[in-house]
């Protein structure tokens, strides 16, 4: 007995046959005596289509109106699901964002949710309704409709089990859970039990789509338990909690592959104070975000910088970086597109050394050079030529025994 909040995805939501899937599932969680809050995405590649309407009617559609526009996908799916509970004499409630009391900046097409207001939602609870909620959607301080970017749904979701209270958020998708690394790269890929927070975050961030980064933060801030399993079978998923000692004792939990990188090194540089703000503002300026960055001193009194972007940003990161190098002094501007990042990721690793010794060997013994190297507290992340990308997610799922459940333990 519980509140349980539900969220279901785009394939999970394709047609309606799909959706009476899923009022199956939401059907058996209630009579279970549980409360239910439902979080929908719109239809598979409806927002796709959405966006195409929105280029044929304009070069350059107006932010607001695109919200008003992409928030409908959404709100089809809440009112089948409902139609449908409602036909099987289950009381349901569609709500939009507005009336689900979602208030977010007023940013449009990639708001931040600033509050929810639990009272419309746990009213509707109290008289025994499901209450079926579009995802990715609120309203801003004017009551603008506002939509939260691609995976919004999933943080609408956390959000709303934050506001509640609820005892547990389950993400229902098309994969059964999440993996130590992506199956469809090695076949010896095991799905995770549990994972925490933290590793969560980083695998997020690191190429891995299963759940959109911000619910992620959501979850830690917050301590809601989510449960990722798949909507297609019955099958535990994987659970993100917070962190136990358990966790500690597996010094590697995943591997995670980006390919959506690019590199560029601007030759040279006079080596002064100021010298890396004069380079990396204008590109914040120019919305471009950066993500590994190494500095390499030379003899000369000069330095070679290289950073990291998406490949979106990768001629605009071009085009700044040689306006910079002309203005400060340095020889010019190399790049290269041709480029991944593999990660290894593990809470294990804040107490214990020897990951990256055995990284940088198992990479090394498959003749893969290691461009540039981050790290954080609990991952280590090197960029190699993409080439090597699925070789190497291969090579350090085996050297960190990742198809054993015992895996490598410190």
């Amino acid at each position: 007995m519980g509140i349980i909040v539900q969220k279901y995805g785009g394939t999970s939501v394709g047609d309606v046959e799909r959706i009476k899937n899923v009022a199956d599932k939401v059907i058996k969680t209630f009579d279970q005596g549980n409360d239910v809050v439902v979080v929908l995405s719109a239809m598979s590649g409806v927002t796709n289509d959405l966006l195409r309407l929105a280029n044929e009617a304009s070069d350059n559609p107006d932010k607001r109106e695109l919200d008003v526009l992409l928030s409908t996908g959404e709100q089809t799916t809440i009112a089948l699901l409902a139609m449908i509970l409602k036909s099987r004499n289950y009381k349901a409630v569609s709500l939009v964002g507005s009336q689900a009391d979602i208030r977010t900046n007023n940013i449009s097409g990639n708001a931040r949710i600033m509050s929810i207001g639990s009272g419309s939602i746990n009213q509707l609870l109290k008289d025994r309704n499901i209450v079926i909620v579009a995802g990715f959607q609120g309203y801003d301080v004017a009551g603008n409709i506002t939509t939260l970017g691609r995976g919004g749904s999933d943080t609408s979701a956390v959000a709303i089990a934050a506001a509640i209270k609820a005892d547990m958020c389950e993400i229902y998708t098309d994969v059964d859970g999440i993996y130590t690394t992506d199956p469809r790269i090695c076949t010896k890929a095991r799905k995770l039990e549990k994972i925490s927070y933290d590793e969560m975050l980083e695998m997020s961030s690191l190429g891995a789509k299963v759940l959109q980064i911000r619910s992620v933060s959501f979850a830690k801030k917050y301590n809601v338990p989510i449960h990722v399993r798949s909507s297609f079978n019955e099958e535990k998923g994987t659970m993100v909690v917070s962190e136990d000692k358990g966790m500690e004792s597996i010094l590697v939990s995943g591997v995670a592959l980006d390919r959506d990188q690019a590199r560029v090194t601007i030759k040279k540089v006079p080596d002064i104070p100021g010298i890396s703000a004069r380079i990396f503002t204008p590109l914040a300026e120019g919305d471009v975000s950066v993500d590994m960055i190494i500095q390499n001193t030379r003899s000369d009194s000069r330095t070679d910088i290289s950073f990291t972007v998406t490949k979106n940003d990768y001629k605009k990161a071009l085009e700044i970086s040689n306006r910079v190098a002309d203005e400060i002094g340095a020889s010019g501007v190399i790049c290269a597109d041709q480029i991944a990042k593999i990660s290894v990721i593990g809470v294990g690793m804040k107490n214990h050394s020897g990951v990256a010794a055995s990284m940088f060997q198992a990479l090394a013994d498959e003749n893969i050079n290691i461009r540039l190297i981050a790290t954080s507290e609990i991952r280590i992340s090197c960029m190699i030529e993409e080439k090597y990308a699925e070789l190497a997610v291969r090579v350090l799922h085996d050297t960190f025994n990742l198809d054993k459940n015992e895996a490598i333990q410190s």
